[in-house]
């Protein structure tokens, strides 16, 4: 399908692979599409700029920057941002189209259904998008899909009029007459309000009163505060609603002045914060923020999962503001006829961005539009002709995530004498196709039944979130292929046990191997060479201070399963490994009590696992600690020997002669288990890990989170 991306300063349509329908979304053909003319074209000037420049303007990217550098030293790091930066990323969030699929969790609606879709990431300028059902809602049967594309501007503009909370006759100020600021004041109208405008453009100012604005000028011209005064009678605004964007700090000043006592300020635009405390203070004025569609905005459960807020608690959510814009469209209180629509076909997007950036007069409202084509929903596109590739494994990717890119490729590229990298598969297409392209794919792919089918992969790697990994991992094993999964690998014993069972029917099938790096570190290696010939059951005391993840983040939930399932049962391979082949003999755990609504059990807890050859193995894990502490320490006592490994970066060995082993940041060991699983996969050795230590270890973490629960 064709989408727009935007590189380094520029607009272009590429052909990336259709997305497939999620279980609790529905796939729409867009249609139309409506660019933001804000919000756009200042992602298309920021992508143009110098890095350093950038870096600038966005201080929290930065911090991403440097702490990644820190765990994954900088070359990695550097080879990741200017990755990312030459993909180009996708824009737009604001479409409509017709329902072609139902995911089979949706109740409401059915294909050939009519929709209006909102969401960055989600209602991209694409000929196909993916929408979670509650960022979808039916376009009237009076109302053309031009129009419906606008429903995100419509109900951002509409929850900056509920965050007001106008009343009948009251007089607004609407600062800021761009597409938000026409919507804005012809809302303001429908609700009885006396409107004024202001905006340093005349050409908008005349714009909305074409459209029934009570009141215009600019500022550039006339003292717009003096103004206000005069047409209130001295009194002031009752409200001002902020609908402009610029980094100028003025711009909530002169609001506030425009209010009368005990008025309000609401911003929705994007200006400068710098705030006075005597413009508002004295007046005693309320300043609102408006968060852009309405609740549910932001909210992962709302948006992504599916849950909607109940009507009698949340009236107006995200979905209903959208839903009654479009109402509003369709009674005629709102209106886009004056506003100019510029329609563009979605191959022009690029000259449709150049007029809205060009100079003159020009339409508030640019749409793209989109034609039918029959081969638009292909989930293949192919990028290199067909090489064959002797005596390497060659890799599917599934699931272009942040860490597969961040480690696994780069990896890859340094063991391109073993592995070639074949096939890209991802939810998003123009995610696979950056990716597939980066690391010199023969083909990106949005369908997982692609990979599985296709005779030239060897080895499928799985870098998924945790809740598709069993299921994505067992039918790779189903057809044939090797499967490299990173962990967990299973979330249930029943998903688990799905795997001893395929292997007792299976007992020469593909190989299976689990992400669990630490056991191959270097770090790792020098501890095992210190307790080699031990005597003694070894007494184990490993600390991971995880820092904290907030509570909405996808690991918490059901896609990622907690952090005791998803991250600790590292250890528990740990554990398994340095004790040789010891069977589990009893496993206690307890977690923090109460928790409360920071703290999880599940992240907060200490596991004390005991084997058969008498090893008794402690792990605390946590995210209650302080992120600038080390990460991981594990002390291990035996045969009057202490070995301690401090985060993977140093061992240091008390008793005996041997060496201890220092390097100068992290080494987990995720390079050297793609290294051992080659020389398993191009060779006749043993797997890397045993399926039995693959199964002890999860069914550790399955059982400590049961006790962390009970």
């Amino acid at each position: 399908m064709k989408q727009v991306l935007i590189k380094a300063g520029a607009v272009v349509v590429e052909e990336v692979p259709a997305p497939l329908v999620s279980g609790k979304n529905v796939l729409v053909r867009v249609m139309h599409s409506c660019i933001s003319v804000g919000t756009e074209l200042s992602g298309v000037k920021m992508s143009g700029l110098p890095l350093y420049q950038r870096a600038l303007k966005q201080p929290d990217n930065v911090r991403r920057v440097l702490d990644m550098m820190r765990d994954q030293g900088v070359k990695r790091t550097m080879d990741r941002v200017f990755g990312k930066l030459s993909a180009g990323s996708a824009t737009g969030y604001s479409v409509a189209g017709v329902v072609v699929e139902v995911g089979q969790d949706v109740e409401g609606f059915s294909v050939g259904d009519r929709v209006a879709c909102a969401g960055a990431g989600i209602a991209n300028h694409a000929e196909f998008v993916d929408v979670p059902v509650n960022l979808a809602v039916r376009i009237p049967d009076e109302l053309d899909t031009g129009a419906a594309a606008t429903v995100t501007l419509g109900a951002i503009a509409l929850q900056g009029v509920r965050r007001c909370q106008p009343t009948l006759g009251e007089t607004i100020v609407v600062v800021g007459l761009g597409i938000l600021g026409q919507l804005t004041a012809q809302m303001l109208k429908a609700n009885g309000c006396k409107v004024i405008g202001v905006d340093l453009d005349t050409q908008r100012v005349n714009m909305a009163l074409e459209n029934g604005m009570d009141v215009g000028f600019s500022p550039a011209s006339e003292d717009y505060v003096e103004r206000v005064s005069k047409h209130t009678g001295g009194i002031g605004a009752d409200a001002v609603i902020i609908t402009a964007a610029t980094p100028s700090h003025e711009v909530i000043s002169h609001a506030m002045h425009c209010c009368r006592k005990k008025g309000r300020v609401v911003l929705v635009g994007d200006v400068g914060l710098n705030l006075n405390r005597a413009d508002f203070y004295q007046k005693e004025l309320d300043f609102l923020i408006s968060s852009s569609y309405g609740p549910g905005r932001y909210d992962p459960y709302y948006e992504e999962g599916g849950q909607d807020y109940p009507i009698g608690y949340v009236r107006w959510t995200e979905n209903r503001n959208m839903q009654a814009y479009l109402e509003l469209l369709v009674s005629g209180r709102v209106r886009l006829d004056k506003l100019a629509p510029m329609p563009y076909p979605i191959d022009k997007a690029g000259e449709a961005y150049q007029y809205l950036q060009g100079d003159g007069e020009k339409s508030l409202l640019v749409l793209l539009e989109y034609a039918e084509r029959p081969t638009a929903r292909n989930t293949h596109v192919g990028l290199r002709p067909l090489e064959k590739v002797s005596g390497k494994v060659r890799v599917g990717l599934v699931g272009a995530s942040s860490f597969a890119q961040g480690m696994h490729l780069p990896n890859m590229v340094k063991l391109r004498d073993r592995y070639a990298l074949h096939a890209v598969q991802s939810r998003t297409g123009a995610n696979a196709k950056a990716v597939a392209i980066q690391y010199a794919a023969q083909y990106c792919t949005s369908s997982y039944d692609d990979v599985l089918k296709d005779p030239d992969i060897d080895l499928l790697m799985i870098t998924t979130r945790h809740h598709l990994h069993a299921s994505m991992t067992l039918a790779g094993l189903q057809a044939g292929k090797h499967v490299f999964v990173e962990k967990p690998l299973a979330l249930t014993v029943d998903e688990l046990t799905d795997f001893q069972d395929f292997y007792v029917k299976n007992p020469r099938g593909p190989l299976l191997m689990v992400g669990f790096n630490r056991r191959f570190s270097p770090a790792i290696k020098a501890v095992s060479k210190a307790l080699e010939g031990r005597t003694t059951p070894l007494i184990i005391n490993y600390r991971m201070n995880a820092g904290y993840i907030p509570k909405d983040h996808w690991v918490h939930g059901p896609e990622g399963g907690g952090r005791n399932l998803g991250e600790a049962c590292h250890i528990y391979d740990l554990f398994c490994h340095l004790t040789g082949t010891s069977q589990t003999v009893s496993i206690h755990a307890a977690g923090i009590s109460p928790p409360g609504p920071m703290w999880r059990s599940n992240e907060n807890f200490v596991a004390v696992i005991k084997f058969s050859d008498g090893s008794v193995c402690t792990l605390t894990y946590t995210s209650m600690g302080d992120k600038s502490y080390p990460k991981e320490r594990m002390e291990i006592f035996s045969d009057g020997k202490v070995v301690v490994m401090d985060d993977y970066k140093s061992v240091v060995i008390q008793g005996g002669k041997h060496k201890s082993w220092t390097a100068q940041a992290p080494q987990k060991g995720q390079y050297e288990e793609l290294v051992a699983l080659a020389e398993t996969l191009q060779g006749t050795g043993p797997w890397p890990i045993t399926l039995d230590e693959q199964v002890q270890a999860t069914r550790i973490a399955l059982d400590v989170e049961r006790q962390l629960y009970d």
